[in-house]
């Protein structure tokens, strides 16, 4: 790749001379098309990586950049002044357009997978200790005392206006970073680019194909392996592809050795044990596909795969159960390569019988 880029460069200071044959001009624009520029920011309490190709990729970055800063300060829970931070102080708060977007994805989200996303959890995550990597094992008194603030049936929108209930706070981090990607992808588009990519933790959303044609390659983290080593590769075109894995942030209680991940069930208020490892989806919508690797991992294979065949025209599925098998569903069945196997998930019952 540094070859190629050092080549390309040559050829486009050849392209500010004005002897440069019409050719040799074509030559090079068409070189540049197949280089990237990656930027990496900081934001939303992880590292992003930024890669676009083509002539405007620099404007495009730039362009991207601003975009996610500008959307971590307005639904951070970290930050003081955000509108996320003001609804949870004042308990009411005027919704920006991206705001509302996010809330009204997050009730649809809410109905859809029966309460197994919720946005008013963060009680929970405070009591757990999340949020500042301050663990801490909850009393049953303590849990009862925060689920007592926990759903989203007690939230009011009226208009633009979103009202909390007495005690209520709420994080929109579950849809927050992929509707960011699905952010990125528009600012690509406006900026010319055709062919780009972001990472955004366990986050990936692509903007067309690279650009000799073929297909992204996206890597499935082994769950129970370091970082950087995969379970899967999947390929896709004009997709997000989020996961959502105990694996991702826990804690182990020294004094039994039980291990806590964050996902949280808000109608237990206790970590989930649903029997699986990972869960990513596969979408062309990055908020949709964020809010659906965390629902489906607390409803466990059985009601996700369900949820898959009852949604299967918005998402397909990659699951990694504790046993370390593969399920895949069958939208991706050509897509996926593994080289422990997997098994693929029929859209019908029946099939699967």
């Amino acid at each position: 790749m540094k070859r190629l880029m050092c080549f390309a460069l040559s050829l486009l200071l050849l392209t500010g001379c004005a002897s440069a044959p019409a050719g040799q001009r074509a030559a090079a624009a068409e070189l540049e098309a197949d280089v990237s520029s990656t930027r990496h920011v900081e934001a939303m309490d992880t590292i992003m990586a930024l890669s676009a190709y083509g002539s405007n990729r620099e404007k495009a970055l730039d362009a991207a950049e601003a975009e996610i800063l500008r959307l971590d300060a307005l639904l951070s829970t970290g930050k003081p002044d955000s509108e996320v931070s003001e609804l949870n102080r004042t308990g009411t708060v005027t919704l920006s357009e991206d705001s509302k977007k996010l809330v009204n994805c997050a009730f649809s989200l809410h109905e859809e997978t029966d309460g197994a996303f919720d946005v008013t959890v963060y009680p929970l995550m405070q009591l757990w200790g999340f949020p500042e990597k301050e663990y801490h094992l909850p009393t049953q008194e303590e849990l009862a005392d925060a689920l007592a603030r926990v759903g989203m049936d007690r939230l009011r929108l009226e208009g633009d206006t979103l009202s909390l209930d007495e005690g209520q706070e709420i994080d929109l981090g579950g849809i927050g970073k992929g509707y960011t990607s699905q952010r990125v992808m528009e600012v690509y588009r406006q900026a010319g680019v055709t062919s780009g990519l972001v990472s955004l933790g366990g986050n990936v959303q692509c903007l067309g194909t690279k650009p000799d044609g073929s297909l992204w390659r996206v890597g499935i983290q082994d769950p129970w392996k370091t970082e950087g080593e995969i379970a899967a590769v999947v390929e896709v075109e004009d997709q997000a592809v989020i996961t959502s894995g105990g694996y991702e942030r826990y804690f182990v209680d020294e004094s039994t050795g039980e291990t806590y991940c964050h996902i949280l069930d808000p109608k237990t208020g206790w970590p989930v044990k649903s029997g699986l490892a990972s869960v990513s989806i596969v979408s062309p919508d990055g908020m949709l596909a964020d809010g659906l690797s965390t629902s489906l991992y607390i409803l466990g294979l059985e009601g996700a795969t369900q949820f898959w065949r009852d949604h299967s025209e918005q998402f397909q599925a990659i699951f990694i159960d504790n046993q370390g098998q593969i399920f895949v569903t069958e939208g991706l069945k050509d897509a996926v390569q593994a080289d422990a196997g997997f098994t693929v998930i029929p859209q019908s019952e029946k099939s699967a019988g």
